[in-house]
């Protein structure tokens, strides 16, 4: 399995961006899905995930400083899963990464132990 992150760049405040991760591989969609990220000299942080069809069909779950302003879906046919962020502010600043989850469980894992699979991660910058 290997996940390919694209869409990351530069931003003004205010403004948005939205990150796809491609998935190769089989079952993509019993996979859970998230997404992370790491700003410099910090840990890589839960931003959100989505759940596959078995789990209460594809819930989402976010962090509280992203909840309303960023939004995950999922495209089974295209084994791709979005990052939707809007409202970018400065501290959303970091290098962003999904994550795959293939161990078939009911939650969404906000630990990055829980997943098995990342991409390579793709730079966010939001200027003030």
């Amino acid at each position: 399995v290997q996940l390919q992150a694209s869409g990351g760049g530069l931003v003004q405040a205010g403004g948005s961006l939205r990150l796809s991760c491609a998935v190769s591989g089989r079952s993509f969609s019993r996979f859970i899905m998230g997404w992370f990220r790491q700003a410099p000299g910090k840990e890589r942080k839960f931003v959100g995930g989505i759940g596959w069809g078995g789990n209460s069909g594809n819930s989402t779950y976010y962090t509280d400083s992203v909840k309303g302003r960023f939004t995950i879906s999922r495209d089974n046919a295209k084994n791709t899963v979005y990052l939707q962020m809007n409202s970018l502010i400065p501290e959303d600043t970091a290098v962003y990464y999904c994550a795959a989850d293939h161990n078939g469980g009911l939650r969404v894992g906000v630990n990055p132990l829980t997943y098995d699979y990342w991409g390579q991660g793709t730079q966010v910058t939001v200027s003030s």
